[in-house]
């Protein structure tokens, strides 16, 4: 038996049965990546092989690859429900990848064309690695949460003092939020070897694959983790964790994932870029007004995007009653009207400059002096193209159907963030 499993309490993890070379690889990935360089993690895809994937004959194929995670949903159901061949697109069945890493480099060799990053992950690509990658849109907002383990008394995020939390990777929102409510709350985050000793008032972070938290949370190999979905309802349902607040909740509908394409591609292909995002909008719209659907539809039981239960992912879509996140008190902002994952594709700049500033406070390894160096109105205009996500959402008149939008000004809003 699996050492994070029980008879009575069998877990996600074997949902993902990794090889061992190649989970050691993509892991070894995360922690170069994380760590720093882009070309030290891709190994060996210098600049020089970029360019020259960059010159191959177009290919007009749209090859999609991802997390097994719900912030795919709007490629994943794009996809599924035919949208991109509605623009006269050829599409791929997408690649199903494990870790953020295998996913940069998948990209970076040019294996895809249209994937979805954690939103950070494309400014540390461009600004510190000087890899030509642009945001097209939002891949979902909300989505996220942090869950602590049934070994641990936690109500708020001050009795996490001396605990060990899992982040799925440094240059994500979820490592900026938590050690913003972290600070909020009086306590240091570090990053150090587990053995070390900590104080009070210390929280060690460590990088760990979304894959791995449930179980490893089951056996109290850390305390707590803050992931997407569906890894939140799987810490919840099949390891007995508590939902301790969603990050929803605290960044009203902030963005999590991103789209994102090469530039020589919407440089350069402006028409058929056009297409992909009118088929990426019209995923993300259906998958806002069709969750139940969307959330079996992605399942294990359902076209097997994910290797997760339809159960696990339904709660992972739609759970989001305050009566049953009571103790712990996991919403605390009925009235913002948010889900607990939500798909607006179009990218506030506000958001990205929010993002940005925060980033260049946040506890991270590695060289960053690349973030300090950062003009963020610079960054908000030159990472981020507003023009195929804007027309697509006025081509099929989709603004008043997605959370978060001013009707008088649709594209401009102010960021909530509240602890």
């Amino acid at each position: 038996m699996c050492q994070y499993c029980s008879p009575d309490n069998p877990l996600a993890h074997h949902d993902y049965v990794f090889n061992p070379k190649k989970g050691r690889r993509e892991f070894i990935l995360d922690s170069m990546a994380a760590a720093g360089g882009l070309s030290a993690a891709l190994g060996g895809l210098t600049l020089p092989n970029q360019a020259m994937a960059a010159d191959e004959p177009f290919d007009e194929v749209v090859r999609i690859g991802y997390l097994p995670i719900t912030d795919a949903s709007a490629l994943l159901v794009a996809h599924a429900m035919g949208f991109f061949e509605d623009e006269g697109l050829k599409v791929e069945k997408p690649t199903l990848i494990r870790g953020w890493s295998p996913l940069i480099e998948g990209f970076a060799a040019h294996k895809f064309n249209l994937v979805h990053f954690l939103k950070p992950i494309p400014v540390w690509m461009r600004y510190n690695n000087n890899f030509p990658v642009k945001i097209t849109g939002w891949a979902h907002t909300n989505g996220s949460g942090v869950v602590v383990g049934r070994h641990v008394k936690a109500d708020s995020f001050a009795d996490l003092g001396g605990k060990q939390l899992a982040v799925p990777y440094w240059y994500s929102m979820h490592n900026i939020v938590l050690q913003m409510a972290l600070k909020d709350a009086g306590l240091e985050p570090v990053i150090q070897d587990q053995t070390d000793p900590l104080k009070p008032n210390q929280v060690n972070l460590q990088i760990m694959p979304p894959p791995d938290m449930p179980p490893a949370l089951a056996a109290k190999k850390i305390d707590a983790y803050i992931v997407a979905e569906p890894f939140n309802a799987a810490g919840e349902v099949l390891a007995g964790g508590k939902m301790l607040r969603f990050t929803g909740d605290i960044w009203k509908n902030h963005p999590c994932c991103v789209v994102c394409m090469h530039d020589e591609h919407t440089e350069k292909r402006k028409a058929w870029s056009q297409k992909v995002m009118n088929a990426v909008v019209r995923g993300a719209v259906y998958a806002q007004e069709n969750k139940e659907e969307v959330a079996k539809m992605l399942s294990r039981e359902g076209k097997r995007y994910l290797p997760m239960k339809a159960k696990v992912v339904l709660k992972a879509m739609t759970d989001y009653s305050p009566a049953n996140y009571e103790t712990p008190d996991a919403i605390k902002h009925e009235d913002w009207d948010v889900g607990r994952i939500d798909f607006n594709p179009y990218p506030y700049p506000s958001a990205t400059k929010f993002i940005i500033d925060q980033l260049k406070e946040t506890l991270v390894t590695g060289d960053t002096t690349f973030l300090k160096e950062l003009d963020t109105d610079f960054v908000v205009n030159d990472l981020v193209d507003y023009e195929f996500v804007k027309n697509a959402m006025d081509k099929y008149k989709v603004w008043d159907k997605v959370k978060g939008v001013d009707p008088a000004n649709p594209t401009i809003r102010e960021e909530v963030f509240k602890l």
